[in-house]
């Protein structure tokens, strides 16, 4: 059963959604600029499509949909905004990369600009989706499973999780890189400071 379902969850779907928007834009200009690497689920996702038919989205939504049940077997269970997650993002990665709004950056500089304007506007997305208190992401889900299970401290888990994404993605020929160590620092920044 799904928790924060009640008749007080309509009125946040708005923020909820706009925030999912937000997370798949900034995930989508992220992989405009894969060639430097990308975050650490993102390499794993990438890797994931090496391998199978799946695009980046669904790959994004298969691996949502594992950690739910890994977070559920460690007696973490979703949220409605944790379901909504793993379906809606991925939707929404698909058709922003479907729809050819964004570009790939031919330089250097404009890899990294774009890689860095993907992070704040990922960081945004976050922000907005958990201030509608209707559940964190599958990946953060399954980081206080593993918290709640293992007694260790949430930076121990998270960094573990992330190397764990990265390793699985590299060996399946993921895109990691420089921007996957830039990824992952500046994202805490922004979560942690900015808001």
């Amino acid at each position: 059963m799904l928790k924060n379902f009640n008749k007080q969850t309509l009125p946040k779907m708005p923020k909820l959604f706009f925030g999912y928007f937000l997370c798949a834009l900034g995930i989508s200009m992220m992989y405009q600029a894969r060639s430097l690497g990308l975050g650490p689920w993102d390499v794993l996702h990438t890797g994931v499509m090496n391998h199978t038919p799946l695009s980046f989205g669904q790959t994004s939504q298969l691996t949502g949909f594992v950690l739910i049940l890994l977070s559920f077997f460690l007696g973490i269970y979703p949220g409605i905004g944790t379901v909504f997650n793993m379906v809606f993002v991925g939707i929404f990665i698909d058709v922003i990369n479907n729809s050819s709004v964004l570009f790939s950056p031919q330089t250097f500089v404009g890899k990294l600009i774009m890689l860095e304007m993907g992070v704040w506007v990922l960081s945004i997305g976050i922000y907005f989706y958990l201030k509608s208190g209707l559940g964190a992401g599958p990946r953060d889900g399954l980081m206080l499973g593993l918290v709640k299970k293992l007694k260790l401290p949430i930076s121990l888990i998270k960094t573990s999780n992330e190397v764990t994404a990265v390793l699985i993605g590299a060996i399946l020929g993921g895109s990691v890189g420089v921007g996957t160590i830039n990824c992952s620092f500046d994202t805490g920044i922004c979560n942690s400071n900015g808001f």
